[in-house]
């Protein structure tokens, strides 16, 4: 079953959701791409690993189901025990442990040299958190993409956090994708992205001999959508995390049908 939203679902951009969603989206369009640059390219999903701790401010959002843990025995009554007064009692804390935290994207090979041509990010929500551990991994990783000479596609579909790209032509849009195309020059370019239309059909950059392929963003979501079956997960009698603005709220109630 499809999303009831005609492009990206909003009610997907929950932190609590986006991780398992994001490997999906990838997968969903290396299974696009890699019958379409065979047999001279193949196309893997890779990873980029750091570490986070308690103190990055997108930490939450990594770990959104972080919970306190009681101990058994509380720390006041062991006390007690072993001095044989009464003391006071602390309180219970978050024990806020470093997380090594994995984030996918997908790499187009030659086959023959081995060399990366294209690289194609999915945003997460650490990488749009200022001053994050995950936002400085993916601006470094982009640094390095762009000096070997391969081409760089970064897709944001969520709308909370601030950009990683922010060209002026897609700046009132929730969505954008951004390209970095390889050359003599490097040369930038950007799909904006409405809420209320479906997800673009875009060209996806190969050698500069080689003709671009086809990527059905939408074709992507609704497989994702309907195989994790999302429709019998997502509540949309309540409001998404995060919420839309008033006029995408309004909207959002009257194509789903609900009074909130």
């Amino acid at each position: 079953m499809p999303s009831p939203f005609p492009g990206m679902d909003p009610y997907l951009e929950n932190p609590s959701l986006w991780s398992g969603f994001h490997v999906a989206f990838l997968v969903a369009m290396q299974d696009q791409l890699a019958p379409a640059v065979r047999p001279k390219y193949f196309v893997r999903v890779e990873e980029r690993v750091y570490v986070a701790s308690g103190e990055d401010p997108a930490f939450h959002l990594i770990i959104p189901d972080l919970r306190i843990t009681t101990p058994r025995h509380s720390a006041s009554a062991s006390m007690t025990a072993t001095v044989g007064s009464a003391v006071e009692e602390p309180i219970p804390v978050v024990e806020a442990i470093d997380a090594e935290i994995h984030e996918h994207r997908i790499e187009v090979i030659d086959r023959v040299d081995r060399s990366v041509v294209t690289v194609i990010e999915l945003l997460s929500p650490a990488n749009k958190m200022p001053e994050s551990v995950g936002r400085t991994s993916f601006l470094r990783k982009r640094r390095e993409v762009c000096a070997s000479g391969a081409h760089w596609m970064e897709m944001d579909l969520l709308r909370k956090g601030t950009r990683t790209m922010n060209p002026a032509e897609s700046a009132n849009f929730p969505y954008q994708i951004y390209l970095s195309r390889a050359g003599q020059s490097r040369s930038g370019y950007v799909w904006p992205i409405q809420l209320r239309k479906k997800l673009p059909r875009i060209a996806v950059p190969l050698r500069i001999d080689d003709p671009q392929v086809s990527l059905d963003l939408q074709e992507s979501m609704d497989h994702v959508y309907d195989r994790g079956g999302y429709d019998l997960d997502l509540d949309y009698s309540k409001e998404p995390v995060p919420p839309l603005d008033p006029g995408d709220a309004a909207w959002a109630r009257e194509m789903l049908k609900v009074d909130k």
